[in-house]
């Protein structure tokens, strides 16, 4: 089984301007002459994480992280003006052009799948390779998932918790009840709602893996960013059309693809795998019988580590 390679500290790292007050944290590690690679955090609004330089063999890839407009280390934190999709992939084109890369492969899970396939399918010719994680579409059916009737069902009682935050009216939206409350006068309210939030999340990312103190463990400026920041792509589907990026996968370029999911994702089901495999007939599709959502569980990680050495020995010169 494979593991995580040893722990490794980016070999340079900069905030880069990105434009409208943007300034988006990146770091480069690995070897300077490897096949570059870029690494898609999810979210939206998450960040990376050291462990995500674990990914891949620092003698073959020169790795590329960042975190996206108001996530992580980027700054202004949380911010939401000009932090569109639109946005963040002129980032990772400004990236690229900075760091003189021409091609590299493109790594994401959950929110950063989806960016990754729509950059891929605005910027095919830049594109060497591609390797998904517990895809996200986007879809309206995605949203009704995670907040109407579906994985409410599995976790009523974590449910529960942020229901009862919600003054929910029957025929209202979610999405615009919660934006309500996030930007109402009560700060407290605010908080419980992100804590809440940040609680229903991990539940379904991690399973019966979930510990709650983790979540309360969090700073608070960090759920309040981050909820902001998911919650304004939510509200504004993601800034894409509807289907837009199953309808568009025939601009994907002819390179090899690699799409793994949980069997019990509870976050992105696996349907969302299936009808990817369908629209990229050419990609290999790993289904994991016993991982969920979360990229950090020990199958999850065999599975990443395997997929990224793969993709190094097809693209290395």
């Amino acid at each position: 089984m494979k593991s995580l390679y040893p722990e490794i500290e980016p070999s340079a790292s900069f905030r880069l301007e990105a434009g409208d007050g943007h300034y988006v944290y990146v770091e480069e590690c690995g070897n300077p002459q490897g096949v570059p690679l870029v690494f898609l955090h999810g979210g939206p609004g998450s960040g990376c994480r050291p462990y995500h330089r674990r990914l891949f063999d620092p003698g073959r890839y020169r790795t590329v992280l960042l975190d996206q407009r108001g996530a992580g280390r980027s700054t202004p934190a949380g911010e939401l003006a000009d932090n569109t999709t639109g946005r963040l992939l002129a980032d990772l084109e400004l990236i690229r052009t900075t760091l003189g890369v021409d091609r590299w492969v493109v790594f994401g899970g959950s929110w950063g799948a989806a960016l990754g396939l729509l950059y891929a399918q605005r910027h095919p010719e830049r594109v060497s390779g591609m390797v998904l994680r517990g895809s996200f579409l986007a879809r309206q059916r995605d949203l009704d998932w995670y907040l109407h009737d579906g994985a409410r069902r599995i976790y009523p009682e974590r449910w529960e918790e942020l229901s009862k935050i919600l003054p929910v009216q029957p025929g209202v939206d979610i999405l615009q009840t919660l934006h309500e409350v996030f930007y109402g006068p009560d700060e407290l309210a605010k908080l419980r709602l992100a804590r809440a939030w940040a609680q229903w999340g991990a539940q379904l990312t991690l399973g019966p893996e979930f510990d709650p103190t983790e979540v309360e463990s969090r700073s608070p400026t960090l759920l309040m960013h981050q909820f902001a920041i998911e919650l304004h792509y939510a509200r504004k589907r993601y800034f894409i059309g509807e289907n837009q990026i199953l309808d568009q996968c025939n601009r994907l370029p002819e390179v090899p693809v690699t799409l793994i999911h949980g069997r019990l994702d509870l976050v992105c089901p696996p349907d969302a795998a299936f009808a990817l495999k369908e629209r990229i007939p050419r990609a290999e599709l790993q289904i994991l019988p016993q991982a969920g959502h979360s990229g950090s569980s020990e199958a999850m990680i065999d599975a990443l580590v395997a997929a990224a050495d793969r993709m190094a020995a097809r693209l290395a010169p």
